[in-house]
């Protein structure tokens, strides 16, 4: 009996032996896409930096005029033209966005342009959802191109999105053309992210917020200012 049971042992080690390689292929591949999921999800809890950029009411003021002058030029009949540095842009922003630590939404300012797209998301609500938890934004304006810094809550946690693109007017509505983007300290695809601006900006919920006033003619960054024209 016993010489009859080794060709069963035989075969049963030879199986074992074949089939472990492939365990240990599958554990590796397991354990793999556990730490690729965890390094994701680290990166994206890791907020990034805010950048440093400038407030002051006085600035905020020199805002408020600009905007009064235009406003006086076009119902004059007068073309003009509005410039904003970085200092001006980001304290506008900073006493007339209604952010999550703020309480009650402020009024917005008469003749200013109607918001940038929160172009981040890859769906409506999501950006609905962002929008209404943001508690902080940072503008960046570097030669041509607007870096846009913005801190919000998902669920009590804070989480950081960073985007960066060129700002302007197409037949009417604001327009962005995104060259990078991060939520956290991971990078977003640039395929993905173009796909979501687009069809955040092809949504017909935000459709109608990214509508420019009609007296602007012209919106874009130049030379680390947003310049506005004004028929």
């Amino acid at each position: 009996m016993t010489q009859a049971a080794r060709p069963a042992d035989q075969m049963q080690f030879a199986h074992s032996k074949s089939a472990s390689p492939w365990k240990r292929i599958f554990r590796i591949i397991r354990w793999s896409t556990y730490t690729f999921a965890l390094v994701v999800l680290v990166l994206l809890l890791h907020k990034a930096p805010p950048p440093l950029v400038e407030t002051s009411p006085q600035a905020a003021a020199r805002a408020e005029e600009k905007f009064e002058q235009v406003e006086k030029a076009v119902a004059s009949g007068q073309p003009a033209t509005l410039r904003m540095d970085e200092t001006e842009l980001n304290s506008y922003l900073a006493t007339h966005l209604a952010l999550a630590d703020n309480g009650a939404p402020k009024p917005a300012s008469k003749g200013g342009a109607q918001g940038a797209p929160n172009s981040s998301a890859p769906t409506p609500q999501e950006v609905e959802q962002m929008r209404s938890n943001v508690r902080d934004v940072k503008v960046q304006l570097i030669e041509d191109r607007v870096k846009a810094y913005v801190l919000f809550d998902v669920h009590g946690k804070d989480m950081t999105l960073q985007l960066e693109g060129r700002l302007g007017a197409q037949n009417g509505y604001l327009h962005f053309e995104p060259l990078s983007g991060q939520i956290g300290s991971l990078p977003i695809p640039q395929s993905t992210l173009e796909s979501a601006v687009q069809r955040l900006m092809d949504s017909p919920e935000n459709r109608e917020k990214l509508k420019l006033s009609a007296e602007i003619s012209d919106l874009r960054i130049q030379n680390g200012e947003v310049v506005a024209s004004y028929r």
